[in-house]
Formats: C-alpha cells, sequence, structure tokens
C-alpha cells in the first residue's frame, strides 16, 4: 500500500515499541494456551474422570469460540475501542484460567475453556489491528509485525515446552494458573503504554450477521475436527451444510448492510485476498504437521515432553531471526515474491522433514525445522503486514479478524485432512491379523501409535512395527503438507503484487 502524505511519516518512539512488547505477550499468551493442554490430558483425565467426548471437547471447544467469534470482535474493538476491549478481554481471560485451573468437574473445565476461547477472541484482532495504528511507518510496520508474527508461532511451538516443564513439577492446573501472571502485565502495561484506537463506525453491530458469522465457522471447524477425531459419520455433513448455509447466508447479507460485519469490497484488493489465501494454506500445512510431530517425538523417539518441546525449538528460532533480515528482504524483493519465496523455502523443509523423520539421528530433523521455520516466519509476517496494509485504518480491526479468521480455520482443516491421512495411513500399514494379538487388544493397536504404547510391551515387534507404521504416515503428511506450501507459493507470486496498492491512509 503506498504511504505517502503531504505529513512527515510518524516514526514510532520508544514508548511505542515497549508497547508492541505488551501486544506480542497477548499473543504469545494466546498461542501457549491453544497448544500447552495437549500434554495435560493424561493428569486432568485421571483427576477428573471425564468420557472421552468430554476430552474432546475440553480440548475442541476453546478453538470453537475463538474461531467463531473473531469476525464480531473485530468489529466490536473498532467500534468501543481496541485498546478497551483488549484489556476487558484481558481481565475475562484471567478469570477463565483460574476457574479452568481450580474446576472439579470436567463440565466446569469445558466450560472455563469456552470463557478462555471468547476472551481470546477479543484479544487477538485488538492486537493486530493496535500494531497498524501505533506503527504508521510502513518498514517499522513490517518489524513490529515480524515481532508479532514469531510470538505467534513461537508462543504455539512453547506451548508444549511450557507444559512440559510445568507438569513435571505441579498438577494439571498449573497449565492454566501460569496465565495469571502475565495478564496482570499485560492489563498494567497496557494500560499506560497503549493509545486508545477506533474505527470510523458509529452504527451498531448487525447482530444477525455476528450470529450467522459463528454459525458458519463453528460448525465446519466442528465438522473438520470430527473427521479427523472420529471419521465419518451422519454428523459431518449435516454440521458441514449448516456451515454453508449459514456462509452463503451471511455473505448475500453483507452485500446488502451499509455497514457490513465483513467488508468483502477488501477481497477485490489481490494483496489482500491472496496473502489471505497464503497465510491460510502455510497455516493449514504447517499445524497439520505439528498436531502430531509432539507425538512421533515422545512415542517413536522416545523423548520426554520437555525434550519434545525443546527439539521442535529450530523452527520457533529460525522464525525468530527472520525479524533481522525480514525489512530488507520486503524492500529489495518486494511482497508478494517474498512471501512465494518464503513458501518455497517452507516447502523444501517440509520434504527434507519428511526425509529426515525416517533416519536415525535427530539432527536432519533440526535443520529441515529450522528451514521450515524461516520460510514461514517470513512468509506469516509479510503476508499479515500485507492484510493490514491493504485495509484502511478505521477498519483495521475487522480486517485484522478476517485474517485471524483465515489462520484458525487453517488450524482446523490442516489437523484434520493432514491429520486423517496420517491416520489412515498408519492404519493401511499396520497389519496385526498375523500377530496372534487377541480382538480387542489388536483394535487397541489400529486406533493409534498412543493407545498402542500403552497396552504393548517396550521391545515387542508389534509396537516397532506400530512405530514404523506411524513414521510413514508422518512422512506421507510431510509431503502432503510440503505440496500444500508450494501450491501457497504459486499462489503468493501470482497474487500478491510487489507495491502494496490500496487504500490511502486516514
Amino acid at each position: 500500500m503506498t504511504e505517502t502524505s503531504t505529513a512527515p511519516i510518524h516514526r514510532a518512539s520508544v514508548r511505542e515499541w515497549a508497547s508492541l512488547g505488551v501486544l506480542t505477550l497477548a499473543v504469545v499468551l494466546l498461542a501457549i494456551d491453544g497448544t500447552v493442554l495437549a500434554l495435560a490430558v493424561p493428569s486432568l483425565t485421571a483427576d477428573l474422570g471425564p468420557t472421552a467426548t468430554q476430552v474432546l471437547w475440553i480440548g475442541d471447544v476453546y478453538s470453537f469460540a475463538l474461531a467463531g467469534l473473531l469476525v464480531t470482535m473485530g468489529n466490536v474493538a473498532d467500534r468501543i475501542g481496541r485498546k478497551r476491549l483488549l484489556l476487558i478481554g484481558s481481565v475475562a481471560f484471567g478469570l477463565a484460567s483460574a476457574a479452568a485451573a481450580f474446576a472439579q468437574t470436567p463440565e466446569l473445565l469445558i466450560a472455563a475453556r469456552a470463557l478462555l476461547g471468547i476472551a481470546g477472541a477479543t484479544l487477538m484482532p485488538s492486537t493486530l489491528s493496535l500494531v497498524r495504528t501505533i506503527f504508521r511507518d510502513a518498514r517499522q510496520r513490517t518489524t513490529a509485525i515480524a515481532v508479532w508474527s514469531a510470538g505467534a508461532t513461537g508462543g504455539a511451538a512453547a506451548g508444549p515446552l511450557v507444559g512440559g516443564a510445568l507438569l513435571e513439577h505441579f498438577w494439571w492446573g498449573s497449565v492454566f494458573l501460569i496465565n495469571i501472571p502475565v495478564i496482570i502485565v499485560i492489563v498494567i502495561a497496557g494500560a499506560i503504554l497503549l493509545p486508545e484506537s477506533k474505527g470510523g463506525s458509529r452504527t451498531p453491530i448487525d447482530l444477525l450477521s455476528a450470529v450467522l458469522s459463528v454459525l458458519a465457522i463453528v460448525p465446519l471447524v466442528y465438522a473438520v475436527k470430527h473427521v479427523a477425531g472420529h471419521g465419518f459419520d451422519w454428523t459431518v455433513p449435516l454440521t458441514a451444510l449448516l456451515g454453508i448455509g449459514a456462509g452463503w447466508w451471511f455473505v448475500r447479507r453483507q452485500k446488502r448492510l451499509t455497514t457490513p460485519l465483513i467488508d468483502l469490497q477488501l477481497f477485490r484488493i489481490p494483496a489482500f485476498s491472496g496473502a489471505v489465501v497464503a497465510n491460510s494454506l502455510s497455516v493449514f500445512a504447517l499445524s497439520g504437521l505439528l498436531f502430531f510431530f509432539s507425538q512421533y517425538l515422545q512415542l517413536v523417539r522416545g523423548f520426554t515432553p520437555l525434550l519434545a518441546g525443546a527439539a521442535e525449538l529450530p523452527a520457533t528460532l529460525a522464525s525468530i531471526a527472520v525479524i533481522a533480515i525480514i525489512g530488507l528482504l520486503s524492500r529489495r524483493v518486494g511482497p508478494g515474491r517474498s512471501i512465494g519465496l518464503g513458501l518455497a523455502v517452507a516447502a523444501v523443509g517440509m520434504a527434507g522433514l519428511a526425509v529426515a523423520e525416517g533416519l536415525p539421528t535427530y539432527w536432519g530433523i533440526a535443520i529441515a525445522l529450522a528451514v521450515v521455520g524461516l520460510g514461514v516466519g517470513v512468509s506469516m509476517t509479510l503476508s499479515t503486514d500485507a492484510v493490514v496494509a491493504a485495509a484502511p485504518r478505521e477498519r483495521a480491526g475487522a480486517a485484522s479478524a478476517i485474517s485471524e479468521t483465515g489462520y484458525e480455520l487453517g488450524v482446523a482443516l490442516g489437523i484434520a485432512v493432514l491429520g486423517s491421512l496420517q491416520t489412515a495411513f498408519y492404519r493401511s500399514n499396520l497389519d496385526v491379523t498375523g500377530d496372534g494379538l487377541a480382538t480387542g487388544l489388536a483394535d487397541r493397536v489400529r486406533e493409534s501409535l498412543a493407545s498402542a504404547s500403552q497396552v504393548l510391551q517396550p521391545g515387542s515387534p508389534v509396537l516397532d512395527h506400530a512405530r514404523a507404521a506411524f513414521t510413514g504416515g508422518m512422512q506421507l503428511a510431510s509431503i502432503c503438507a510440503a505440496v500444500a506450501l508450494a501450491v501457497a507459493a504459486a499462489v503468493a507470486l501470482r497474487v500478491i503484487p510487489n507495491r502494496q496498492d490500496g487504500p490511502h491512509e486516514h
């Protein structure tokens, strides 16, 4: 987007860079909360005794609430003030964290996780739109978004590491209680450092559109998660049709409203639409792989939870290193080519990971993860920057919410599609009929490698066979992820321009 104006370019002060630290801390917190729970499931299951369905809801309801409300909360932020909503949401997040930590029943934990998702939906669009407001200079804004993106990717990767460290010393509720001191810092520092900003619209939010946006997203996320977790049954087409129908109604309604919840005109800006698609595809590839990667490290490689979290750090460190080069790369190469290049590098790294997963040493995995982290770090930073820069400042919250919704859908679809491929490959390559196992035991082995590891003795030939089948499934998922990243690279090179032409600053 052209940042030229008759007024001098506003350069960020030390105070404004400090405010970026507050916003990044909020993003890190949300990203950690999305992944930290996986390691705590065994201990909370032993304590609370939830059913298998309740365990799924404890894990999934957070992402359902978060993804379903992002668009609405982005618009709320534009109207009542992004700083105000961020601080209100932070307090709510802290209270919900305490409720989750001390939940005495599975039902109370599910309710607390839903409240965490609702509060999280108020934070994500507010953080990104405040970055847009605070950093007016295009170069500084790109650097700021690189820091913000590193917080998001680093937080997601740090979740298992934080969870593993806490669970070695404390009970499962500690993975929620750790949020509270961070929230206190965000609220106090945010109240002091963050500026208030609002959009131009004062019209009330269309409530029917808000409901339709939830009905369009949550059933679709449920459908893909259900396929990944349980396989295909009658609920999948029913919920998918509900989501598609609500989405169709939502789009028709937006075209008629004077102040729509989503400004569909934004998708006519190549930098915006191309960046949303490229970002969603890259997240699809990364999340679908990493969802099973921690299991691979623990169940196949024999790593402890803490060591498995540490083993994923090369991707995080490489994505953080992007901060040092992103401004120069964008100026010299251009955003469209840089995003395409980043995605192509990530595709090469993902293909390398497919090879390294079958090798006996860890170092090939570390190098491949670093290459993936570097490529995804570049592409996510610049595609997020393209989304934010292409929208008018007064619609920054709504535009940020579209980007975040694409991100959440990419996560859900990646886990469902690549996860289903991985599981299908594991089961198709696992022949236990000739191993003399009882029917019930054979079923447990076929269910998953985690289940097989619980019922088979270490050193069992069947367990070794199951590990080999799981590794083969991981390699297939890695190749599919590499193909998705290559497609995203082609989209970026074809659609995203190397000059960001959008609406002028207001």
